[in-house]
C-alpha cells in the first residue's frame, strides 16, 4: 500500500487546514474542480487512523468515485475510519441516530450545498450535536449565486480559510490543463418569438422599430453564420476540415438542463455531429434513471476510437466525479449559474489524458455569451499578481486560446436589448420597486423582471460606466439616486479588499503598525487578525491572494510586512499574550 502523496497545493492547503482545525476547529479549502480536493480530506483520514471521520457529501456516486481515485493511486489504499452520508440522508435522521454517530472530524464535501434548506439544517443540527468537533471543508465555490449572493465558508466557517484559489489561478500555474475554448451560440425559434412578442409591446414607435431592424440583422446573421455542426466539424480531431484522418475520435461530457432539454439535445447533437461520425456512440447520466450506472460505466469502458462517444448528463457529473479519458465537454447552457459553469468546464480541464481539452460552450441566451469573460478576467488578475509578487522561478501560463464565433451575435444581441430597454429614469423607477420589496438591489446579472426587462444585466451595465468599462451617462444626480438604493459599485473581490484595507488603516493608525493578533476583530466585526494572518499565510506559500499591483501598494503604504510570520521569538509571544 502506497500513502497519498499530495500534489504540492494541495500539500500546503492541507498543512494550513491541519493548523487551522487545530486552533478554530473550522477549516474551509476552496479550490477549483480537477485540483485534487477529495486528497485532502483522506489525507486527514489516514494521518489520523484512529480517529472515526463523519464524511457528508451530496450524493454517494460522488463519493464512490473518489474512493476509486484514491485507490488508483495508493495502490487499493481505502480508509478503513469513514462513516459516509449524503446530506439528504443526515436531514432525515432522527435525534437518537445523530447522536450515536460520535465523530472525531466531520468533513463537509462541496458544502456550498449546505445552503439548501432541507440539506443546511440537517447540518445545522450536526454541528450543534457536535459544538467540539473539527470540521473540514471542501468545495469549489463557496458562494451561491442564486441563493442571493450566499457565502458559505462565511456562515460555516466563520471565513476561516485555509486555502482558496480561483480557476483563473489554477489554470496560469498549470494545476490544471488550458483548454480550447469555442465559443458559439443557436437560437430555437421560440426565442426569436420572446423578442417578437416583447417589440410588439413597446408603446413607442421609434423604439420599436428600432428593435424590429436590430431582430431583422440577428436573423439574418444567425442564419448566415456557420451552424454549430460546421463549427464541431471546424475544430474536432477526424473530422473533414482536419489533416489527420486516423486519430481518436474522443469522448466529450454533454451537459444538459434537463431531461426534456437532454432528449431535444440527443437529437440536435445526431444532427450537427453527422459530418463527423454518423453513428456516434451516446450515453446518458442522470440521477432519476435506474441505468445510470450501466450506462456511465459502458461509457468509461468505451475504446472504440474510430467513433465519438458522448456522455450526456443533467447536473450528476457537474462536482466530484472524476472521469478518465476525457477528450473535453460541450456545454449546452441555458444555466447562468457560475458555480455550475465551473464545475462542467473543470470536466474537461482535469481529465484530459492528451493533447489539449476542449470545451464547445453553445449558449442560447446573451447573458451565457459573457461567462467566459469572467474566466478570461481570473486568469488575467492571477497573472498579474504573479508578475508583481516576482515569481519568475515558476512556469505560468502565457496564453488562453479563446475562439470567439458568436462575437457578431453579441453585439447584435447587446443591440437587441439596448433598443428593448426602456429609458434610464424608467429603469431606475423599476430598481426602486424591486429596492422597496426586497430591501436589496444586488440581484444576478442575470435576473429579469416578469416583463421579462433585464434588471439585473441593466445594473451591472451602470456599474461598468461607473468604473470606466463601457460608454454611457451615468452623472452625478443618477449615482446618488442609486446609492440610495443600496447600490454596489465595485466588483465583490475589490468591495472586500476596501473593507478590510479600511480596518488594517484604521488599526495601523491606532497602533503605529500591522502586527494584527490572529484573533483580533475590530469594533464592526471585521475579522482583520483573519485576513493579515491569511496574506502572510499565502505568502509563505507563494502567493499573496492574488491581490492586484495596486492592492499590493496601498499594503505596503500601510507598512505591511508580508515576511512577519510567526517569526518573533517564543518569549515575545509569551509576554504579548500575558499583556
Amino acid at each position: 500500500m502506497l500513502g497519498i502523496r499530495l500534489f504540492e497545493h494541495n500539500r500546503q492547503a492541507y498543512d494550513s487546514a491541519a493548523v487551522m482545525l487545530e486552533r478554530d476547529g473550522r477549516a474551509a479549502v476552496i479550490h477549483p474542480t480537477g485540483t485534487g480536493k477529495s486528497f485532502i480530506g483522506f489525507q486527514l483520514c489516514q494521518d489520523n487512523p484512529g480517529k472515526q471521520i463523519l464524511w457528508l457529501s451530496p450524493s454517494e456516486r460522488i463519493f464512490q468515485t473518489q474512493l476509486e481515485n484514491l485507490a488508483a493511486v495508493t495502490e487499493g489504499w481505502q480508509p478503513e475510519n469513514v462513516t459516509f452520508l449524503t446530506y439528504a440522508k443526515l436531514a432525515q435522521m432522527a435525534p437518537q441516530f445523530l447522536s450515536d454517530l460520535r465523530p472525531d472530524y466531520i468533513i463537509l464535501d462541496e458544502f456550498h450545498r449546505c445552503g439548501a434548506r432541507a440539506w443546511g439544517e440537517g447540518v445545522r443540527k450536526l454541528l450543534e450535536q457536535y459544538p467540539a468537533v473539527p470540521v473540514l471543508g471542501l468545495t469549489a465555490t463557496a458562494v451561491r449565486y442564486l441563493d442571493d449572493q450566499r457565502d458559505m465558508a462565511e456562515e460555516l466557517f466563520g471565513n476561516c480559510v485555509a486555502s482558496e484559489m480561483t480557476l483563473g489561478e489554477a489554470i496560469v500555474r498549470g494545476i490544471i490543463k488550458p483548454p480550447k475554448y469555442i465559443l458559439c451560440a443557436y437560437s430555437y425559434q421560440a426565442k426569436l418569438e420572446r423578442y417578437e412578442r416583447r417589440i410588439g409591446n413597446l408603446k413607442r414607435r421609434k423604439a420599436r422599430e428600432d428593435a424590429e431592424r436590430c431582430l431583422e440583422k440577428l436573423r439574418r446573421r444567425l442564419g448566415d453564420a456557420e451552424g454549430v455542426g460546421k463549427i464541431f466539424e471546424k475544430y474536432l480531431p477526424g473530422s473533414s476540415r482536419t489533416t489527420e484522418k486516423s486519430v481518436n475520435l474522443g469522448k466529450y461530457l454533454v451537459f444538459c438542463s434537463s431531461y426534456e432539454h437532454l432528449l431535444q439535445m440527443r437529437e440536435c447533437c445526431g444532427e450537427w455531429l453527422k459530418g463527423i461520425d454518423a453513428e456516434p456512440h451516446l450515453y446518458t447520466y442522470y440521477t432519476s434513471d435506474p441505468d445510470t450506472g450501466k450506462q456511465f460505466t459502458a461509457f468509461q469502458n468505451d475504446r472504440d476510437k474510430d467513433h465519438l462517444k458522448l456522455l450526456f448528463c443533467i447536473d450528476a457529473l457537474n462536482e466530484g466525479v472524476h472521469v478518465e479519458d476525457i477528450s473535453g465537454v460541450i456545454l449546452l447552457r441555458p444555466t447562468t449559474s457560475p458555480i455550475v459553469y465551473k464545475q462542467q468546464i473543470g470536466r474537461a480541464l482535469t481529465a484530459s489524458e492528451g493533447g489539449v481539452p476542449l470545451i464547445f460552450d453553445i449558449v442560447d441566451n446573451v447573458e451565457g455569451l459573457y461567462s467566459v469573460g469572467a474566466l478570461q478576467e481570473e486568469i488575467q488578475q492571477a497573472r498579474e499578481y504573479f508578475d508583481a509578487a516576482g515569481r519568475g522561478d515558476q512556469e505560468l501560463l502565457e496564453t488562453f486560446e479563446v475562439i470567439d464565433e458568436a462575437a457578431d451575435c453579441r453585439r447584435l444581441f447587446e443591440q437587441l436589448e439596448e433598443a428593448l430597454s426602456l429609458p434610464w429614469e424608467e429603469m431606475y423607477g423599476i430598481a426602486a420597486a424591486y429596492y422597496r420589496e426586497n430591501h436589496t438591489i444586488d440581484i444576478p446579472v442575470s435576473w429579469r423582471t416578469e416583463d421579462d426587462l433585464p434588471l439585473g444585466r441593466w445594473l451591472e451595465t451602470q456599474r461598468r460606466v461607473y468604473r470606466g468599462q463601457v460608454s454611457g451617462s451615468l452623472d452625478t444626480e443618477r449615482k446618488r439616486k442609486l446609492d440610495a438604493l443600496g447600490m454596489r459599485w465595485e466588483t465583490r473581490t475589490a468591495e472586500n479588499f476596501g473593507k478590510m484595507y479600511a480596518a488594517a488603516k484604521n488599526y495601523r493608525d491606532h497602533h503605529g503598525d500591522l502586527n494584527v493578533p490572529a484573533a483580533y476583530t475590530d469594533e464592526k466585526g471585521v475579522r482583520l487578525g483573519e485576513w493579515i494572518y491569511s496574506l502572510r499565510k499565502s505568502y509563505q506559500q507563494g502567493r499573496r491572494s492574488l491581490l492586484t499591483k495596486e492592492q499590493l501598494r496601498l499594503l505596503e503604504e500601510l507598512g505591511m510586512d508580508f515576511t512577519l510570520f510567526r517569526e518573533k521569538s517564543w518569549e515575545d509571544n509569551y509576554k504579548a499574550l500575558k499583556e
